[in-house]
């Protein structure tokens, strides 16, 4: 991954971030009762996780480390790398599961769910 794409999807990675900032209400009740900001707050959160992955992937095979295999397992190398902090690779574990959970179910996620996710609880 070239430095240029690496602009590009820290660009795309401040613009759905920003869009989650902009949709989320102040308490869950709120965002329970806004299934329109449940789904754009969980899209740009799953999107933003997925290029989070992509940026550890390519930091991973920068190093001569062996290739994780999963998701979550590529916040646990950047930690032992010294890259991130062991606390930050724990909250990133949470967020592809969160990732993954947002992206197979068929039902709105609780507002509850959502804002704890979102601050990080």
């Amino acid at each position: 991954m070239d430095r240029q794409v690496v602009e590009q999807k820290l660009e795309s990675l401040r613009r759905f971030l920003l869009r989650v900032k902009e949709k989320c209400p102040l308490d869950a009740a709120s965002l329970e009762r806004d299934v329109d900001a449940q789904d754009i707050i969980t899209l740009n959160l799953t999107r933003a996780v997925q290029v989070f992955v992509d940026l550890a992937a390519h930091l991973i095979a920068s190093r001569d480390v062996p290739a994780p295999s999963t998701m979550g397992q590529s916040f646990e190398a950047l930690a032992s790398l010294g890259l991130i902090s062991p606390l930050l690779a724990i909250r990133m574990k949470k967020a592809v599961g969160f990732r993954s959970i947002a992206s197979t179910i068929t039902t709105p996620l609780t507002g509850t769910s959502c804002t704890a996710f979102v601050s990080g609880t």
